[in-house]
């Protein structure tokens, strides 16, 4: 099923392997990226080319190169991944739809994560590292098509729309230092954009994809 108000932490499928949104970018051609499940290899997309995927009671799939089967009944225990399926967060957590936490501590109303996000114990599954005979295979979506292995695609063109500008606590990559620096936009004022470690640079310099390369919001890290 094809999506076009594509939202964080969604499952999708792209060229036939699940993926998750890591992000949605206004100023990007290709505003959507992606994190591979099995090994967070990144894609960058147009929400055309993506199908939704919810995932189900039993599912299995591959996280970090572990294969992982979902299971609603199963109370979550210190040291388990879980996958947030109902996000209602509080003011002070910042888990969101199939953000996937490793549970830090149990308490009787729910789970602190390791990001110290508090999770109740309606609002998740487990992933339990193990193979069922009853799980759902999900990492391909047609496995009777051959899905062939691509490099990570790298924005070609980075478009920022009229007045638009990065937000504070986006990460951008500095390619041309030696090694490649990350630094985080601290404040804007168009068409400024200052950045920590004392870069100032105009919004169209930052767009220059040979010099510069979005990485991420402190937010979804």
């Amino acid at each position: 099923m094809h999506i076009f108000n594509v939202r964080k932490g969604q499952f999708v499928y792209y060229q036939n392997q699940l993926h998750k949104v890591y992000s949605v970018k206004p100023f990007f051609k290709k505003s959507v990226h992606l994190l591979r499940v099995k090994d967070f290899k990144q894609r960058l997309v147009t929400a055309k080319e993506i199908d939704l995927y919810k995932p189900k009671h039993l599912d299995r799939f591959t996280f970090k190169n572990v294969v992982y089967t979902l299971n609603k009944e199963k109370r979550a225990e210190v040291g388990d991944y879980i996958l947030v399926v109902y996000p209602s967060p509080d003011y002070l957590d910042h888990h969101y739809l199939n953000a996937i936490e490793m549970v830090a501590e149990v308490e009787a109303n729910g789970i602190i994560s390791a990001k110290s996000n508090g999770i109740k114990h309606r609002e998740y599954w487990v992933m339990v590292p193990e193979i069922w005979s009853e799980s759902n295979d999900i990492d391909i979506q047609d496995p009777t098509i051959e899905t062939e292995e691509e490099e990570e695609l790298v924005p070609e063109e980075v478009v920022w729309p009229q007045g638009n500008m990065p937000y504070v606590g986006d990460v951008f990559k500095h390619l041309k230092s030696d090694p490649p620096m990350k630094t985080m936009v601290i404040a804007t004022k168009d068409p400024l954009v200052y950045l920590g470690g004392g870069f100032e640079v105009t919004k169209d310099e930052l767009a220059n994809v040979n010099e510069w390369q979005y990485e991420y919001h402190v937010s979804e890290e």
